[in-house]
């Protein structure tokens, strides 16, 4: 799926495909918070099985009444080749081992406090997580992100003006407050912007 699809998706372009592909997934995590993943994934292999099945002999039923040789319904199905190619796996693995190399290096940057500043920020974010890792499990908060993500671009995207003004706002109170506290801390560096 390219990024095109995806921005589509995520504004509502099509607002039947959005619909679908958000509510299924919804619909996955919160049969996930009510069952285990076994569970949920055996109730869907079921249902699928179930229509593939009740289809298969109502082909099979109609093809015996008219008396025609159509064949096996899912034939173009199953005669379309599925397996992943090597370069298609080894693009996403090099893009994934580049992601992943680049999170190494940050947190051995932000633990080995190679800047004061980028690790006490990192400090503060844990302290907080450890709060809302209290509150939240790990699935609400997967259902509550994929709520933002179907919801928060749509509504920047009617309001943007309004946005920007208060992220704004906001942004220079913290750069206010991350200069004072550089300025108080011995051996903090300033970035150069």
């Amino acid at each position: 799926m390219d990024a095109k699809r995806v921005v589509d998706l995520l504004y509502w372009r099509d607002v039947k495909n959005t619909g679908v592909v958000f509510g299924a997934l919804l619909l996955l995590l919160l049969s996930l918070s009510a069952c285990s993943i076994i569970s949920v994934l055996s109730y869907v292999a079921l249902a699928l099985l179930s229509v593939s099945i009740t289809f298969r002999i109502y082909k099979g039923v109609l093809q015996a009444i008219q008396k025609s040789d159509e064949g096996h319904p899912f034939k173009l199905y199953l005669d379309q080749e599925i397996a992943l190619s090597q370069e298609l796996v080894h693009k996403y693995s090099d893009v994934a081992l580049g992601r992943v190399n680049a999170v190494l290096i940050e947190l051995r940057r932000l633990f080995l406090v190679e800047d004061l500043v980028d690790s006490l920020k990192f400090a503060v974010v844990m302290w907080i997580l450890t709060y809302v890792g209290a509150l939240f499990n790990g699935l609400t908060l997967l259902i509550l992100g994929l709520v933002c993500v179907f919801t928060i671009p749509i509504i920047y995207e009617k309001h943007q003006t309004q946005i920007d003004h208060y992220v704004a706002l906001v942004n220079n109170q913290i750069k206010d407050i991350v200069g004072k506290i550089q300025a108080k801390i011995p051996g903090a560096k300033k970035k150069s912007e």
